[in-house]
């Protein structure tokens, strides 16, 4: 089970709210205030143009972005994306409460599963991430979990993003440096998708940028987000906000402030191509005042990122959520209650795509361990979101009466029926003491660990069935782009 599409019908929810409709009004009025009063700094020249061109209050690099522009920009933001793995096997569907958990990006160090050392993140990391979520059910889609310390560093992301998708069918999460490497990742996916047309119909990935909070977005941001939205790339565009530090303290004013840069990225992208798919959201949490670390485990991400779903859902955009991340160093306990509270929130909450499962030390370290650990909680906040169906064959009042009472329902035909819908675990332990210790006392931990090795060592996924011709074409990208970061560095160190 990869994702799970909640709150089907009108008497099937296990959502919760965080904010009232006043609330959310109050909230996005906010962030029409802000847009339209003081503005953002966006510092990329062409964006600047094309915002003045169409109404926009530009001075220097500050622009003021008018009501119009926004409520024109929302409307034209597609209900429905569709993101197909590059062999044609998976579809994966951008809409309203379709829920998919996934790793986060960018950590400079990963925990070794071999060692359980922390240690820098290496290319060939990048295909064992992909793998191991390619063989967790409840992990729906991909990011690295890491930046690739041993290739040319410039190139650390095209490296990555070839990695990833000749090792997994799901959807990935990508981010580039630069227009540069963005172009080389966007060459790389028509080339895994078999042409340009293949995949101009449906794209292979989604592509992740961030602006800078509060309310400037620079000129990579900006250039990146410009080049995916000509392209018809779907993309994220998201703050990371730390309250107390970049953004205001109380979680009204975060919201404001999130949802104002976020929305930057939507209208410029709308501008430059209507329909194209733009996804909300980042990573929402505080500013841990005594250690200054921002703070993953803290139950303000959960929180604010569930608010901030509710938000982008009033605005009508996909929501990009966090959860199942931890400031813990190693696979422990508190790692577990951080994760799992985050997760169960992040689900009832609705958001689309939710990222930074498996992160540790508040995004410092990446690990397949706290992911797989997470696939379990992700599995089992899938059945409380899927709410309780109710119809004449799940109410069994017939099945109740001819049982009756002191009766029994093991071997009935409507439990034989009915018990394989119950969820069932793979690393939870529920034997009885004198089992459990005659198989080894094995600890959460333990069987955490034992199974993340025995996906790496075992699972091959699709990297077999990754065309030739497209495997020559990646080939000859990554030594394009080789010489091309070359040349530059040639030209910046003559010019130093």
């Amino acid at each position: 089970m990869m994702g799970t599409r909640i709150n089907q019908t009108v008497n099937q929810t296990a959502q919760f709210r965080i904010l009232s409709p006043d609330e959310k009004q109050r909230i996005f009025e906010g962030m029409i205030e802000t847009l339209r009063n003081t503005g953002v700094h966006l510092h990329h020249e062409e964006a600047r143009d094309l915002l003045k061109e169409h109404g926009a209050l530009v001075d220097d690099v500050t622009v003021k972005i008018p009501q119009n522009l926004i409520l024109d920009a929302l409307a034209t933001v597609p209900p429905v994306t569709i993101v197909q793995s590059w062999d044609g096997t998976r579809k994966t569907r951008i809409e309203k409460n379709q829920v998919l958990f996934g790793p986060g990006p960018t950590p400079p160090n990963y925990t070794d599963p071999d060692t359980l050392e922390r240690r820098k993140y290496v290319k060939n990391d990048a295909s064992v991430v992909a793998r191991v979520c390619e063989a967790l059910p409840n992990i729906g889609f991909v990011q690295s979990l890491g930046t690739i310390s041993d290739v040319t560093v410039s190139l650390a992301d095209v490296y990555e993003f070839a990695e990833m998708i000749q090792n997994t069918t799901k959807p990935i999460l990508t981010w580039s440096y630069t227009r540069d490497t963005c172009s080389d990742i966007h060459q790389i996916a028509i080339a895994m998708a078999g042409g340009e047309e293949a995949f101009k119909q449906c794209p292979n990935y989604v592509f992740y940028g961030e602006p800078i909070s509060p309310l400037l977005s620079d000129f990579h941001a900006m250039d990146k987000l410009m080049y995916n939205a000509k392209h018809g790339i779907p993309q994220v565009y998201t703050p990371c906000c730390i309250g107390g530090a970049t953004v205001p303290a109380t979680h009204a004013g975060q919201l404001v402030c999130a949802f104002s840069e976020s929305m930057l990225g939507v209208v410029v992208a709308q501008l430059l191509n209507p329909g194209t798919c733009v996804i909300m959201g980042g990573v929402q949490s505080i500013m841990d005042m005594q250690y200054s670390v921002y703070a993953y485990g803290s139950p303000e991400l959960s929180l604010m990122s569930a608010a901030l779903t509710e938000m982008a859902q009033y605005a009508g955009l996909p929501m990009f959520s966090t959860a199942g991340c931890t400031d813990t160093k190693t696979a422990d306990v508190q790692g577990a209650i951080e994760a799992a509270t985050s997760v169960h929130a992040a689900m009832l909450s609705g958001a689309n795509f939710i990222h930074d499962v498996g992160y540790f030390e508040s995004g410092m370290t990446g690990s397949v361990l706290q992911l797989v650990m997470a696939d379990e909680q992700i599995g089992m906040s899938h059945v409380v979101a899927k709410g309780i169906e109710i119809n004449d064959e799940t109410l069994a009042v017939e099945e109740i009466c001819r049982v009756g009472p002191g009766g029994d329902f093991r071997d009935r035909d409507h439990t034989k029926k009915h018990a394989t819908a119950l969820w069932t675990p793979t690393l939870m332990d529920r034997q009885n003491y004198e089992d459990w210790a005659a198989q080894g006392q094995t600890t959460m931990r333990d069987r955490v660990i034992a199974k993340a090795r025995d996906i790496i060592a075992n699972f091959e996924g699709p990297i077999s069935k990754v065309p030739p011709e497209a495997k020559k074409k990646i080939e000859d990208i990554l030594q394009a782009a080789e010489k091309r970061e070359a040349k530059k560095a040639a030209a910046e160190k003559k010019k130093g």
